[in-house]
């Protein structure tokens, strides 16, 4: 008789700084909630604030910001993964 034993294997996908740098420079910060969804949401809130106070022209500095933070987000993400497994 095997002596059989059961083995559970966790996938975790790492995200792709690609992927969040494209989808934060054409959305914004609704890109970043593919990377950090509390920096999306502080995010869209300065969007609308700032947006609003200084007739859009303070989105010319916002966006990237919004860019790097997601970027460093999902490399964060990543590291963290790696560090843990």
């Amino acid at each position: 008789m095997q002596n059989e034993t059961n083995r559970t294997v966790i996938i975790n996908p790492n995200k792709s700084v690609l992927v969040a740098f494209l989808l934060t420079l054409f959305f914004g910060p609704l890109g970043m909630f593919y990377s950090t969804v509390v920096g999306a949401i502080i995010m869209i809130v300065l969007y609308l604030v700032i947006g609003i106070i200084t007739l859009g022209l303070g989105l010319i500095v916002l966006h990237p910001i919004a860019i790097i933070w997601a970027c460093i987000a999902v490399s964060n993400h990543n590291g963290n993964l790696a560090k843990r497994y």
